[in-house]
C-alpha cells in the first residue's frame, strides 16, 4: 500500500521537511574559556612550550620555572614509548634545562645526567618545575628537574629526575656547509623504525626523523626533520628532533645491543632556535658515547 491509498480521503497532504533528520539551532551561548594569566599570582610569562611561568628568588640569586605536560596537551609525548611505556625523552631534559638557564643568563649545559625516567600517564598530567640555583664558585648553577601528579594537594612529595651544572661559558659554533659530505659513503636507513620496534622503541612519526645517513673515517653523517605540522615554535631546539639526531647511533650493525636511551650529557650549547631539519655529524659510536655537532638544513 502507498502513502496516498493509506490516507486517501482524511485531507492529509505531503509537506517539506528538513533534508538533515537532526538538523536544528543551538540557542545556547557557550561558556566563555578562561586563560590563567601566571602574572596575577606572581609569575612571570616565558613564551615557552613546556616551561610556561618563570619566578626569581626573593632572597637568593637564583630561579624557578614550571609547567604542565600531558599526553593529551602535547600528543607528541605520546611517540616516544619504550617497551610500552611513554617516557619524556632526555633531549626534553635537555630543553628544559637549558631554557631554564637562559632565563637566568646561564644558558649552556655543562651536564646534565637523568637519575629517574619521567612516566607520562595516560589520563591526567604532570606539573613540572626546573629549581637553578646561585652561582657558585667556579660560574657554575645547579639544576634540578622535578615532577608530580599536576592534581597533587599541596604537601605531596615531588620526584627528582634530573640534576646537573649550567654555565655561561659558551663553545663556538660549527658549520656543515659542503652537503651530502664528501667522499662519505651512504647508509640504508630504510626499515631502521621497523628494526627498532623490535627492540623495544615503540617511537611514532613524530620521533622517526631519520632521513638519511652517511659513513667516512668512523663518523656519520644524517639528515633529520619533523614530520610537516609539528611546531617548532616555543621551542630552542625541538626534542623529539634531537632526539632523531642519536638515532644515528643505531644504524651501525656494531652497535646492536640492549635497548639503551641517552642518560648524560655535558656540554651542551645552543646557538639559534626553531629548526624543523637539521644536519648532523656524529663520533664516538663505537664507544656509546656519542659527540654531535649539528647545524639548520642551510649548514649553519
Amino acid at each position: 500500500m502507498t502513502w496516498e491509498e493509506l490516507y486517501a480521503g482524511s485531507g492529509a497532504r505531503r509537506v517539506d521537511v528538513p533534508t538533515y533528520a537532526f538538523q536544528r539551532k543551538r540557542y545556547w551561548q557557550n561558556a566563555p574559556v578562561v586563560q590563567l594569566d601566571v602574572t596575577s599570582v606572581g609569575l612571570a610569562k616565558t613564551g615557552h612550550a613546556m616551561l610556561t611561568a618563570a619566578l626569581a628568588m626573593p632572597d637568593a640569586d637564583g630561579l624557578v620555572m614550571t609547567g604542565r605536560l600531558s599526553r593529551q596537551d602535547d600528543p607528541w609525548l605520546s611517540d616516544h614509548s619504550v617497551f610500552g611505556s611513554v617516557l619524556l625523552p632526555g633531549t626534553a631534559f635537555v630543553e628544559l634545562a637549558i631554557r631554564a638557564g637562559e632565563e637566568i643568563g646561564c644558558g649552556v649545559l655543562d651536564e646534565l645526567t637523568v637519575e629517574q625516567p619521567l612516566v607520562l600517564p595516560e589520563e591526567g598530567g604532570l606539573a613540572v618545575q626546573v629549581q637553578v640555583g646561585a652561582e657558585d664558585e667556579t660560574g657554575r648553577r645547579a639544576v634540578h628537574l622535578y615532577s608530580r601528579s599536576a592534581d597533587s594537594d599541596a604537601d605531596e612529595a615531588w620526584t627528582r629526575h634530573a640534576s646537573g651544572f649550567l654555565t655561561a661559558e659558551d663553545a663556538e659554533p660549527v658549520a656543515l656547509a659542503a652537503w651530502p659530505p664528501p667522499g662519505a659513503d651512504a647508509l640504508p636507513v630504510d626499515g631502521l623504525y621497523e628494526r627498532l620496534a623490535d627492540q623495544g622503541y615503540d617511537y611514532g612519526p613524530v620521533f622517526r626523523g631519520l632521513r638519511a645517513a652517511w659513513r667516512r673515517d668512523g663518523e656519520v653523517f644524517a639528515e633529520v626533520a619533523l614530520p610537516d605540522g609539528v611546531e617548532t615554535e616555543g621551542f630552542g631546539l625541538h626534542p623529539a628532533l634531537l632526539d632523531a639526531a642519536l638515532h644515528v647511533g643505531l644504524l651501525a650493525e656494531e652497535n646492536d645491543r640492549e635497548t639503551s636511551l641517552p642518560f648524560a650529557w655535558t656540554g651542551v650549547s645552543l646557538h639559534r632556535v626553531g629548526a624543523a631539519e637539521l644536519r648532523v655529524r656524529v663520533s664516538g659510536i663505537e664507544t656509546g658515547t656519542l659527540s654531535l655537532d649539528v647545524c639548520d638544513a642551510t649548514g649553519v
